[in-house]
Formats: C-alpha cells, sequence, structure tokens
C-alpha cells in the first residue's frame, strides 16, 4: 500500500454512516447549535462561544444518502416524535399499521395464532420505505448546514495521544492489490474532537475500536441473523394497505429461530422477507435459499403470482439484546445504533432505538463542546 501524502481536514464532530442513527446523530445536533447561538445572540447565556453546523461532517460509503437502505421496514415513531414533533406532516411515511396477523407454517399449510403476542402488535407505528426515509432525513441534515461526505468509507481509527481523533478515508483508484493505479488518489485524515461511529452492524471502524479498546468485556457475545428481503409489485386485492404479517416455523427447523414477513405499504406493493439465525447446525443451511423455498408456499404464493420483484437486498442483524451491548463511549468516541447492538429482537424493531441512541449521543457530545471536555 502506498505511503502519498494526505490530505488532513479538522473538525468539531464526525459521523460516520448515514442510517437513521448517524443522521439523528447530526439532525439533533444542529437543533441544540441552533437554539445555543440564539441564546448567545441574545446574551442569555454566560458560554458566549457560538457553534456552527458546517463544523459537523457525516461521513458515507454509499455514493448517496439511503443506498444502503432497502425499502419496507415498520416503524415505532417514538424517537422521531422527539426528534421532530410534527414528523406527520413531513415525514415520507407510507401508511399507518392498520392489522396484525402472525402465522405458523408448515410446508403446505398455514395456521394463524388466534391471539397475536403483545411484542408483534403494532398499532400505532407505520409501514414505511427506508429508503426514502433516510434520504428526507439526509436532506434536513444537509438544510441545516451540516457537510455529507457521500462515497467515502472509514478505513482507520486515528488516535493522538491515547484518545481518538478521527478516521482515515478509503483510498481511491487501487488494484486488488492495492497498489495505485493512474487516477490514484490518497484518502484524508479526518481529525474531530469526537468521532460517532454509527457503521450498522459488523462496521469496520467499530470492530477495530471495539477490539483495540476492549469494549466488550464482560459483556455476553453478540448473536447474528441474516434478514433477506425483497420488495414486490402485486396485482390489486392480494392483500391491504398497511397490513403486518409475520410467520414462524417451515422452512426452520425446530433448532433455529428466526421468522418470516410480510408489510403492506400499499394496496399493490409488498415487502417479503426472511430472517434466520446464523447458528445454525447444518452446513448446507443457506438464508437465501429458505427464503426461495417460503416463496414457493401456497400461501405466500398466492400474493405473490403474478407480482414482480422490484428490488433486493440483505442484512445483518445484532440480536444478542441488552447485555450483548459494549462499552459505547471512550475518550473521543462513541457507537451508536446497530453498530452497538441496540434492538429489541423480540419486536423486531430497532430503527427507533437507533434513531434515540444518536439524538442522546448528540446531546451528550452539545454538553461537551461547550464545557470544552
Amino acid at each position: 500500500m502506498t505511503t502519498a501524502e494526505r490530505e488532513t481536514l479538522e473538525t468539531d464532530v464526525l459521523i460516520v454512516g448515514a442510517g437513521p442513527a448517524g443522521l439523528s446523530c447530526a439532525l439533533r445536533l444542529t437543533q441544540l447549535i441552533k437554539a445555543h447561538n440564539e441564546t448567545v445572540e441574545k446574551g442569555a447565556t454566560s458560554s458566549g462561544t457560538s457553534l456552527s453546523p458546517e463544523n459537523i461532517y457525516v461521513l458515507e460509503k454509499a455514493d448517496e444518502i439511503g443506498a444502503h437502505c432497502l425499502s419496507g421496514a415498520v416503524l415505532d415513531p417514538r424517537a422521531l416524535r422527539e426528534l421532530i414533533p410534527d414528523f406527520e406532516t413531513q415525514a415520507p411515511l407510507d401508511t399507518p399499521v392498520t392489522a396484525d396477523a402472525v402465522y405458523f407454517l408448515t410446508r403446505e399449510n398455514q395456521f394463524r395464532l388466534p391471539v397475536n403476542p403483545p411484542f408483534l402488535r403494532n398499532h400505532g407505528n407505520y409501514i414505511i420505505s427506508l429508503n426514502r426515509f433516510v434520504k428526507w432525513l439526509g436532506g434536513l441534515v444537509e438544510q441545516a448546514g451540516v457537510n455529507i461526505f457521500a462515497g467515502f468509507a472509514g478505513m482507520e481509527v486515528l488516535y493522538r495521544d491515547g484518545r481518538v481523533s478521527g478516521v482515515r478515508t478509503d483510498d481511491k483508484g487501487i488494484d486488488r492489490n492495492g497498489n495505485p493505479k493512474s487516477n490514484f488518489q490518497p484518502g484524508y485524515n479526518l481529525r474531530a474532537k469526537v468521532t460517532v461511529l454509527a457503521e450498522g452492524p459488523r462496521g469496520s471502524l467499530t470492530k477495530q475500536l471495539i477490539r483495540f479498546n476492549d469494549l466488550d468485556s464482560g459483556r455476553n457475545p453478540q448473536v447474528y441473523t441474516v434478514g433477506v428481503k425483497e420488495l414486490w409489485d402485486v396485482p390489486a386485492a392480494r392483500v391491504r394497505r398497511g397490513q403486518v404479517m409475520h410467520t414462524a416455523g417451515w422452512p426452520l427447523n425446530s433448532g433455529q429461530f428466526g421468522g418470516g414477513f410480510i408489510y403492506a405499504p400499499s394496496d399493490t406493493r409488498l415487502s417479503v422477507g426472511l430472517v434466520a439465525g446464523i447458528d445454525y447446525e447444518d452446513s448446507r443451511f443457506d438464508c437465501h435459499n429458505a427464503f426461495l423455498q417460503v416463496k414457493t408456499h401456497p400461501w405466500m404464493r398466492s400474493r405473490l403470482d403474478g407480482g414482480q420483484i422490484v428490488r433486493y437486498g440483505a442484512k445483518r442483524i445484532p440480536e444478542s439484546g441488552y447485555f450483548a451491548i459494549p462499552k459505547t463511549a471512550i475518550d473521543g468516541a462513541l457507537i451508536i445504533g446497530d453498530g452497538a447492538g441496540f434492538l429489541n429482537s423480540q419486536r423486531l424493531k430497532g430503527i427507533h432505538l437507533a434513531m434515540k441512541t444518536g439524538t442522546s449521543a448528540a446531546e451528550a457530545i452539545y454538553e461537551a463542546l461547550l464545557a470544552s471536555d
């Protein structure tokens, strides 16, 4: 690998990852900064230092905001309501959840549970396109003056005098062996007073930070599932807008945990998927193949026949819960969202927890900046 001279950029706050957690952190920080600066102008605070949202950088490895967020999710709006009280007039919400159901599948039949478990009741939640939702959040962050750098991946955590001091971005124009090509451009050293890692599960920088600083000492090991998801356009009358259906059983065996889902953001669009734990003992098992099996089930096929796939994707999901969350703050850095394991696996909900950890991190950062701590 080349040792070319790298440009260094200095800022107050560097957020790595422009998902719900990272963007919520940036947006909440701008809200606090705006309120602070207004009190400074009025002379109503003893802290006369003005802060600037331009000193907040957001790093996103995708070429555009939301590109790594696949449409089709159920959102608990509590964290969004705290961040943007009038969100219902602004946010791209497809539909409120209107009906819940849970089914147990066998190879040929299905049995609906007579009562939905409380943790799978979604009254008051919304079916959303996570892609459009994140793009909308990103637009609000940019309007607030934050610098968003899309198309740049963080490659290395930087340290100075024993504390985290920023991130080095990836080199551009290198071949498969790491050698520079004719269009080579070295990555940047982004130095920050506070670095926030919002990369999602098993982010490369988060793994570096946790391993180097032993942040998971004494915590339970993290357990992951893989979720495979497709977005479908289907003929009308197959589903009703706002329906949420979950499945258990086939094709997973009794030794595996996981299940399927169907969300209906409209009368002609479905988000369908399967989640399976990756601790399976059968070396022949493959989550994608199991998802293909689910789509052949008569119950599922009756909803998909004549339809067309719009988009496909997969995601790793942290499932271990509270006692597997590592230490989330060290000198100069914070870990938020899925990267720290903030997900309620029983409810199958993580977006609101990612957003809440982002806003909580922003409030801690704001206090630290004011105190020069």
